[in-house]
């Protein structure tokens, strides 16, 4: 059986644009959703977002704390949109304001065979800005997306949670 892993790829749309990336993971779609939703341990595994505030609940915002290896440290105060355990997480933010630059991001948890999962994170972006920050998101997002998806992986594979 051959293992699914996609590097973070940036595409464009008429909308605007996606990064998306995938992992397989040797754990249950539950155990990838306990890692990724225990918010209070991203700093011992995280390396992309170090931080997130906040409670676990469609409709309320959140802060995060977000910084890809060697590049500068945002917060973000997104809202949640989806809180589907153990399926779907996605949130949407703006920088200052709506139309400026936007982005929705989606954590999506596939059952596979024999107790493993398949872990998707992506984010559409759009907003007039998006033309001058394309090449940071397919950087440092990507990076960090990619870096994320390793350390989810590690951290489920060895049953630590």
């Amino acid at each position: 059986m051959t293992e699914v892993q996609h590097p973070p790829e940036y595409r464009k749309s008429e909308h605007g644009g996606e990064l998306w990336s995938a992992i397989e993971i040797s754990a249950a779609p539950e155990k990838v959703w306990e890692i990724l939703t225990a918010f209070a341990a991203y700093p011992d595994w995280n390396p992309f977002i170090r931080n997130i505030r906040g409670d676990l609940a469609e409709g309320g915002r959140i802060t995060a704390d977000i910084r890809p290896s060697g590049s500068a440290a945002m917060t973000i105060r997104p809202v949640l949109l989806t809180v589907n355990p153990p399926r779907e997480l996605r949130w949407r933010g703006h920088l200052l304001v709506r139309g400026l630059f936007d982005g929705e991001h989606v954590f999506e948890i596939r059952p596979l065979e024999g107790h493993r999962s398949l872990f998707i994170q992506h984010e559409y972006f759009s907003g007039i800005l998006l033309p001058l920050l394309e090449a940071m998101l397919k950087r440092d997002t990507a990076r960090g997306f990619f870096e994320m998806n390793e350390a989810l992986k590690e951290r489920a594979e060895r049953g630590s949670g």
